[in-house]
């Protein structure tokens, strides 16, 4: 089993910046894929960032250059950095781990991050 803990969230200003974390415990495998989703109000679940076991990341369009996901394989954490925030980022923010193999995903609580005008 595998557990996600996900904080940081907050209120901002547009223009602000937050960092989120996801604390990673339990059963963790080399092969497996993290990354960061975000669900606005009457809206689907969207990939935001998307980060792999070697470091190479993929952004959704709307957040490149402005947001930037990380990982520490030491204790097992992925952050996500994000700038220049705007009203449109608002919304709960997942933490998402695929197991490569076996195709099993687990899901965070969830972050509330919202951004005022």
């Amino acid at each position: 089993q595998l557990q996600l803990v996900e904080s940081g969230g907050g209120l901002v200003q547009a223009g602000g910046s937050l960092r989120l974390s996801c604390a990673a415990s339990g059963s963790i495998f080399s092969m497996h894929t993290m990354a960061w989703y975000r669900q606005a109000p009457g809206k689907p679940r969207e990939l935001v960032a998307r980060i792999g076991i070697a470091g190479v990341a993929n952004y959704t369009d709307v957040v490149k250059g402005r947001f930037t996901i990380s990982r520490e394989h030491a204790d097992n954490t992925m952050y996500l950095q994000m700038n220049g925030l705007k009203p449109e980022d608002t919304g709960v923010y997942y933490c998402n781990y695929k197991d490569l193999v076996s195709r099993n995903e687990y899901w965070g609580q969830g972050t509330q991050v919202t951004v005022s005008s």
